[in-house]
């Protein structure tokens, strides 16, 4: 069995989970400014160029040095990354190249270093893949100066999620939340329905968008990746966070009633195809950016009435004419036992050269100065607590971002994120594939189980 310091210390009460829940309700019930996740696209929103603002990080010169950055960021992601990339060449006089990957994050970096030609900075996206890289001897610790802007701006939890056995590595740039269900606010008012509190609202809601003539639900099956974010929302509000941290470390196996109980539950969703978008066919055949946007284009006949993801879903919507708070709103993820859910996730940065770059990158970025960038822009979260509210470019970012700081230490982190790779974060392999394959036949639970047991085991040297 693997643990880390990181998983011991960040998952702790539901008392706050809940308390954002609560917040995310009251906020993105109540915004009706527009603004959308454009970020200011269409002058809505904040002035926050960087010039606008007093530098609160000094940078070294780094006239003819390179530093290359690889994460997973595409579309309007990679764009709003690019600002922040683009600020820092502007401060230091080093040149940025960017690379984006859709390959396992491990997979790739192992390629890349096998053959001479590391990045000089990673942007992973579970703990368990940053354990993995120091484990192998690839990541760096972070530099004085890192350290010291994380110190100042980032609450104990987040500062840990970077840290393996004590030892500081990364610095978590971008977090989300998780348990956020977005809806189509036309389709909403057609069918007379309104917000779903509880798991049996939710699926009466989705019986009456269906009979309304529009598929209720829109899920991104062909990334594995969101059936996992499924999974744990459902198992965390009716296991209870107890269970949700046993599971997560493998102190219980994948064949444990509580895993059952869930994917059971899941399939009161899954196992009705009218009651998603394309059927379990079409989600299979779905990528995410395709769930939200075709949720929000069509006008009065879109493809699905909900999409269920993360706070950066703005991003997705932002490439529709759809208005984050009008046209779009969103609800906190039903409560299938008494609390509703709320996973986080987050993409933690690291050097893998000893590149001063590649340091002063990692500065930067636990800097408000570049989180202020990218929230202006929309579809982004920042863990760092000194980041002003105003940076945001509504009142639904402004909330969820504000109740994530207000939850100090008391969150439950992305289970999938947690694992090995190899089980959690892997495409075609693992947790991902044995989730779509429970799409398509969410008949077959015990089988499934059996599947992720026999996986999760091999991932953590248990078979």
């Amino acid at each position: 069995m693997r643990t880390t310091h990181t998983t011991r210390t960040a998952l702790r009460s539901r008392r706050a989970a809940v308390a954002l829940a609560a917040v995310g309700a009251l906020a993105l019930a109540g915004c009706g400014d527009g603004g959308g996740g454009d970020g200011g696209k269409d002058g809505t929103g904040p002035d926050q160029s960087p010039g606008n603002a007093q530098p609160s990080v000094e940078l070294p010169k780094l006239d003819g040095k390179s530093v290359q950055v690889v994460a997973v960021w595409t579309g309007p992601e990679q764009e709003s990354f690019g600002k922040v990339l683009a600020e820092f060449e502007k401060r230091t006089g080093a040149k940025v190249s960017y690379v984006p990957t859709q390959d396992a994050m491990l997979n790739y970096l192992g390629t890349k270093i096998a053959g001479g030609s590391p990045p000089d900075v990673a942007m992973l996206q579970q703990v368990g893949a940053l354990k993995q890289a120091v484990e192998r001897k690839w990541a760096k610790p972070a530099g004085a100066e890192a350290k010291a802007q994380l110190q100042k701006n980032y609450g104990t939890g987040w500062r840990e999620l970077g840290a393996v056995d004590g030892t500081q590595y990364g610095v978590y740039f971008k977090a989300a939340n998780k348990s956020l269900v977005w809806y189509n606010t036309a389709v909403f008012e057609a069918a007379g329905v309104s917000e779903p509190k509880t798991w049996k609202d939710f699926l009466s809601t989705a019986e009456t968008v269906s009979a309304s003539g529009v598929a209720p639900v829109s899920v991104g099956g062909a990334d594995g990746w969101t059936l996992t974010d499924w999974f744990e929302n459902v198992y965390l509000s009716q296991a209870g966070p107890e269970k949700y941290d046993q599971l997560a470390k493998h102190e219980i196996a994948w064949t444990d009633p509580s895993v059952a109980q869930a994917l059971t539950t899941l399939a009161e969703l899954f196992g009705r195809p009218e009651l998603i978008a394309g059927g379990a066919s079409g989600a299979l055949q779905t990528e995410f950016p395709a769930s939200v946007t075709q949720t929000f284009t069509g006008g009065d006949t879109p493809k699905a009435a909900m999409v269920f993801e993360g706070d950066f879903v703005a991003s997705n919507i932002a490439e529709t004419e759809a208005k984050v708070g009008q046209d779009a709103k969103a609800f906190p993820f039903p409560a299938v036992g008494a609390d509703a859910p709320v996973v986080t996730g987050g993409d933690v940065a690291v050097a893998l050269t000893d590149n001063p770059a590649a340091q002063a990158l990692l500065t930067f970025l636990a800097s408000p100065d570049a989180a202020r960038i990218w929230a202006s822009q929309g579809g982004f979260v920042s863990p760092n607590k000194s980041l002003e509210g105003s940076a945001y470019p509504n009142d639904v970012q402004k909330e969820i971002g504000k109740a994530l700081i207000d939850a100090g230490d008391d969150f439950r982190f992305d289970m999938s994120d947690q694992m090995p790779q190899s089980f959690g974060g892997t495409p075609g392999k693992g947790e991902w594939k044995a989730l779509q394959d429970f799409l398509k036949n969410p008949k077959d639970v015990k089988g499934v189980q059996a599947r992720l047991e026999a996986d999760a085991a091999k991932a953590y040297g248990k078979d």
